[in-house]
This record gives structure tokens, sequence and C-alpha cells, in this order.
């Protein structure tokens, strides 16, 4: 995940003010992934963590910036009125503006990381807390900045652009909210919606309050005699378990358990739905999907294209499940049998061979990207392993425009660790990239870019060990791994956009969404992805209630865009690893180029075409390719 530090909704659409600095993905996202994580390991070795004094000096430094930057929000509104009077006066509030969006976004990494080594701090909580709030006011201080540039119009915006190069920095965002027009309202309805950010986005901190802190979660005795609590980290941990039997019995328990509460979760996803269809209806959008796609200027056709191809392929998929089950020995595959390895692989990665092997995998990106890896490995800028009180999970942190980017790593000294790690170091140096390349106001990347570049990451990893396998069955376990992590990228994630999609189309046309009617929604689409009907994995009703355990459905249409990051991720990767160095050029550029072209463009200039069947045939491919390397090593040992 890549962490922003933004929380709440944003009650206008391309607001360079409320861009963390190079980042990609709602503040959420991070708090929700934790509770899906792995539990941290039983004894790690001694922590290494990460330099805060680079952000600030201690909390009083910290405080004092705070309170500072509170002030500076409130005087913002003083310009109000300004924008269209001459080129001076709008290239002063708009630098304003910027200046304070920085340090609110320092500010806030600052409390998010501290809170996050260890959450058990009520006043690191409480700070974190306090800079959500500084954004929000933030929102609500510069509600009539859009509405005030419209109004002022095209030609003048223009001939002030002209006139200075002051507001060169700001020349997307003028072209975005000139865009967005049609879409935005008045100051005084916008400063309404800005206002209602908190209460807009509390679906998904009820969720995350429910399933954390109020759900019991039950316990199980496996084969082994090992008591096994089934929270969301044991489910992760013992869904993949050898025996069958155990793991048959984890999905019952822990589906048994959510089934209890389908009701009230459904209620809170519900609101969260009726939330996006109020904003959609608010802003004057057909639906809640074209708001979305529109935040970012994502043409339809690329949402489009990729669910066809996706569907188109499904052959594919039901082809990998068929492999597992012949893998695994089993016969009448089951959901239960998705998880576990096809082979086990007996070998430790610790930190430095992460780092060793991951600067190996990623020769392809060149001298210039692997210059700034080098630095951000060895800097002092990651909390490396689990300990008590921790966020679980993993993600970047590249909002601090003027420092450098902070990853947190649950580091187990596994492979899938060693993937993390390379995924996580993929954003920090996409960060670094778009920083030393773009202004504050330019630097921000969308996660339509963002994931591709931590992705093609993993896939050079993956390729890498395969080539570098000791024995047959180190490569199967690569292999594995590699297509385990295009069905979930790929397919799981459009069947969840899917799912998104059904539900929030469900509340436009007037339906009433419960708990039994989402299960219902989600059950088919389960089915139909995994061959049910065509006897290819049987799927039993109790388990359509996973919707429920899935925390992507609080991200605003956020999943469908790993799906397409993998796809152009597999599109690159396929012209890297034929070494071609204009498309490795291409590659850089678009890192580089940060937020200064709508995501779709920036990839199109470097030979990608999103709404093009081509980089969804590239995942195919990639997964038909590694099957059949799978196939012919079966072949070699019969």
């Amino acid at each position: 995940a890549v962490a922003r530090a933004v929380s709440g909704r944003s009650a206008m659409r391309g607001r360079f003010f409320w861009a963390g600095g190079a980042a990609a993905a709602l503040s959420i996202v991070l708090a929700s992934l934790a509770a899906f994580a792995a539990p941290a390991a039983a004894e790690a070795p001694e922590q290494i963590e990460w330099d805060l004094t680079d952000l600030y000096a201690d909390d009083a430094a910290w405080r004092a910036a705070y309170d500072a930057a509170k002030s500076d929000v409130a005087a913002l509104s003083d310009h109000q009125g300004s924008l269209a009077k001459d080129a001076a006066s709008m290239a002063e509030a708009l630098e304003a503006m910027s200046a304070v969006a920085k340090e609110v976004a320092r500010i806030y990494v600052y409390a998010s990381l501290k809170s996050d080594a260890d959450q058990r701090v009520s006043e690191a909580q409480q700070r974190t807390g306090e800079a959500r709030s500084l954004y929000v006011s933030l929102g609500e201080a510069t509600a009539w900045v859009q509405p005030e540039l419209i109004e002022a119009g095209a030609e003048k915006i223009q001939a002030f652009r002209g006139e200075t190069p002051r507001l060169d920095p700001f020349g997307h965002y003028l072209e975005d909210v000139l865009r967005n027009a049609p879409h935005t309202l008045g100051d005084e309805a916008e400063q309404v919606l800005a206002a209602a950010g908190n209460v807009l986005s509390s679906p998904s901190e009820i969720y995350e309050l429910l399933v954390n802190a109020d759900v019991t979660w039950p316990t199980l005795t496996l084969s082994t005699g090992e008591e096994a609590l089934l929270n969301q980290a044991g489910y992760s941990k013992h869904r993949s378990a050898e025996n069958r039997e155990d793991r048959k019995a984890v999905f019952d328990t822990f589906w048994g358990a959510w089934g209890e509460y389908l009701d009230s979760i459904g209620m809170v996803l519900n609101t969260e739905v009726n939330a996006n269809v109020f904003l959609a209806k608010s802003r004057k959008y057909d639906s809640t999907l074209e708001m979305q796609l529109s935040e970012e200027n994502i043409p339809p056709a690329v949402y489009k294209t990729l669910v066809k191809e996706v569907n188109d392929s499904l052959p594919t998929l039901h082809r990998y499940f068929k492999l597992r089950g012949r893998l695994l020995g089993v016969q009448d595959l089951r959901y239960y049998d998705i998880y576990p390895p096809l082979v086990s692989l007996d070998k430790k990665f610790d930190l430095k061979t992460s780092r060793d092997l991951t600067m190996a995998a990623l020769q392809p990106f060149g001298a210039l990207y692997l210059e700034n890896l080098e630095k951000a490995v060895d800097g002092q800028w990651a909390h490396v392993y689990p300990q008590q009180g921790k966020r679980s999970g993993a993600y970047m942190n590249g909002s601090a425009y003027d420092v450098h980017p902070y990853v947190l790593l649950n580091h187990n000294d596994d492979f899938n660790s060693l993937s993390t790690y390379a995924h996580e170091w993929g954003h920090a140096v996409h960060s670094m990239l778009a920083n030393e390349a773009q202004p504050f106001e330019t630097a921000d990347y969308s996660t339509f870019t963002a994931e591709i570049a931590s992705i093609i990451s993993e896939i050079l990893l993956e390729e890498y060990m395969i080539a570098n396998a000791e024995t047959r069955d180190e490569k199967l376990y690569y292999l594995g791994y590699a297509l385990e992590a295009m069905r979930g990228s790929f397919y799981r994630q459009t069947m969840f956009s899917e799912f998104e999609s059904a539900i929030h189309e469900a509340v436009e046309n007037g339906e009433a969404l419960t708990g039994a009617r989402m299960s219902s929604i989600y059950g088919d689409l389960l089915r139909r992805y995994h061959g049910h009907d065509e006897g290819v994995m049987t799927i039993d009703d109790a388990y359509a209630a996973e919707w429920a355990y899935i925390p992507h459905f609080y991200y605003d249409f956020y999943v469908y865009q790993y799906a397409t990051s993998i796809a152009g991720a597999a599109w690159f990767a396929e012209r890297l690893l034929e070494g071609g160095d204009a498309e490795r050029d291409a590659f850089i550029k678009v890192l580089q180029a940060g937020g200064s072209d709508y995501p779709y463009e920036i990839l199109k200039t470097a030979g990608l075409d999103m709404a093009d069947p081509k980089p969804y045939r590239a995942a195919v491919r990639r997964m038909d390719d590694i099957m059949d390397r799978i196939e012919a090593l079966l072949a070699e040992s019969e």
C-alpha cells in the first residue's frame, strides 16, 4: 500500500493542496489492511527503526509546527476574492495554499508513523487524530477556491498564466479545475461538502472498529493440537494449512463467525455506498463509477476493457485452478483449497538477503533507478520487524515532499517478506524520482501509476528467483507464488470491482441493500469467477460472506486499479526483460512524471494504452506462460 496523508473525503476534485506529495492511496487503506496481515513473529531480531528527526526534532517541535499550521490554515480565507484580481494575486494565493498543504502533509506523516510504530500509545493516536482533523480544516478553508477559479473563467486564467511563471507549477491543477466545472458547486455548497468529510468517511471507521474491537473471534483446535484464534490474522495464517480438513474447518469456523454480523456490516457498507451515491448526485454525475473515474480523468473504456478482458480470460483462471488441484492431489476442488502453496519452501530471507536479492533482481531498471534504490534501502527510512503494538502489513509513505519516503515493514524472513520488501521500496523510488523531477504541486501520483511501479518490481524479482532457483521444487515454489500473485491481483481485484460496481448500481436504482443481498451478489460473482457451474471449483454458500471481510470496499473504487496495475506491470515487464533500453527509459519517465498530467495520459506517452486490450492480454499471457513452465517441470519428473 502507498500511504497518503489525507483522511476523509475530498469535497473537490483535482485539488493540488490535498496532494500528500508523491503518494497514491488514502491513509485509511493502510489502517484497514493492518487487520488482515500476518501476525508478528514470536521472536523478532533487534528492531531497526526509522529516523523521524528528519521530519521534526521531537514531539514538541511537531506540536509547534501543528499549532503554526493550524493558524496558517485559518489565514487562507484571507485570499478569498483575490484569485481573479490579477496574476500576482492568483499566484500569491495558490502559493500560500501549497505551502500550507506541504506542511500539513509533513505533520501527518510524523504523527501517523509514530502511532503506527506502537498503537498502544494514546498520545500518538491523539496526534494522528489531530492531523486528520487539520486536513478537514484545510478542505473547509479552501472550499471557495474552485468556484472562484471557475467564475474567473478559462480566458482570464490563461491570460494570467502567460503573465507570470509563478503559475507554472499550478498549470495542470488549473486545467483540471476548469475540466471539473460542470461538477463543481457554489462556494457555500462546497464548504458544506468539505465540512461533511468526517461524517461521510465514518463508515470505514465504524467498520474497522467493529471488526477489530467488537467481533468475538472463535478458536479452533487443529489436527496438530494447536489452538488457533481465528481473527483476521489467524485466518490469513491457517487458511493455507497443509491438512485439508484443517483448511475446511478454518473456513467453516471463520465464515460462520462473520455470518453472525452480516446484518450489521451490511448496514455499515450500505451507508458507505449511500454516501458515495450522495456525492455523485450532488456533483451531477450519472453514477458513482463515473464520478470515481472522472476524478483522475480515467476514460470509462479503461474500466470496461478491464472487466471484459478478465471475463473473457476466465478459462485461463480455471486452468490455474485445475493445475492447483492436480498439484495438491485434490479432485473435488473447493474454495478452501486456494491458499496452500503448491510446494513448500524451507528457505529464509533475512533483511540483508532481501536487500541483495532486490538489488540484483531490479538491474533491468538501470543506473538511475538503482542509485536511488541503494540510497533508500541503506538509509534509516524503515521500521523493519514486527513488535508488540506495531501496525501489521506494510506500506510506503512518501508524503513528506522535502524529506524522503518512509517504509513500514513487518519482515519475517520468508519469501513473502522479500517480495513485500521489493514492492514497497519500488514505491519509495517512485516517490524519490517524482519528487526530484517535479515541484510539490505535481509530484503526487495516482494509484493508477503507483501500483505499476511496485508490482513490476515483484515480477522482476519473481523472474530472477525462478532463473536462479537451485532445485526443481524451489523453482516450482516461485512459479506458484507468481501464479497466485496474478490470481490475487488481476482476477480477484477485478471481481471485487464488479461487486463494488454492482452494489452501487443497486442503490442508484433504488434497491435497499442488506447483508443477505450483498451475499447473494458476491456469491454469484464467486461462482462465476471460480467456475462453480462448470465443475472447476465448488463454492459453498457460507463462503459468500467473504464480502464482509474485505476492507477495500470502503476505498471508493480503489480495487480496479490493482488489476489495471498488474496488467500494466506485465506489459512493461515483457519489454524490460527483453532488454529494451527505450522501454526502460520510457518507464523511468513515467515515474518521474509524478502527477504532472493525468495518469492515463502519462502511461500513453510510454506506449501503454490502458483502454486497449493489449496490457490485459499481457497479464493473461504471463499467467499462461507460468503454467506452461510448471507443466513442463512436472512432465520432466514423470
